[in-house]
């Protein structure tokens, strides 16, 4: 395996832990933790999202590089850009949405659950799957 490959193997499966450990894990616990109110549980989450959202970033570039460096069979060229272009929406188009409605609540105003919400979910559960598949395909190169 070349380092590019290497590099991008690794950098695809730390992406998939991050995005895993923090939206099925961390962003539903954090809720049910005593004392923590929806207010506090959004504020936290913002922060964590907004630092999460700067390492993909960083690993979305490093992958991209990588890749495109190492050239392997199409399939792995494609599945490793469903993330990229993904995490690209999620920032574009659904987290500014989401970051409106946690500004009323965080301003004491009632907001009812954003559908924002479940396309962040939903574009996360494709951009965990696109990474699994593309690790696979980069180990079995």
């Amino acid at each position: 395996m070349s380092p590019s490959l290497a590099l991008a193997t690794a950098v695809t499966f730390v992406w998939l832990g991050m995005v895993t450990a923090i939206s099925f894990v961390e962003a539903p616990l954090k809720f049910r933790a005593p004392g923590v109110t929806l207010p506090i549980g959004l504020g936290i989450g913002r922060l964590v999202f907004r630092a999460l959202n700067i390492a993909e970033l960083t690993l979305a570039v490093v992958l991209a590089s990588a890749v495109l460096s190492a050239m392997p069979a199409a399939r792995s060229i494609i599945t490793a850009t469903v993330p990229v272009v993904i995490l690209v929406v999620q920032i574009v188009l659904v987290r500014p949405r989401l970051a409106r409605r946690s500004d009323r609540v965080l301003a004491g105003n009632d907001a009812p659950r954003s559908d924002a919400h479940y396309w962040y979910v939903g574009l996360e559960v494709v951009k965990v799957v696109a990474l699994l598949i593309t690790g696979v395909f980069l180990l079995t190169i």
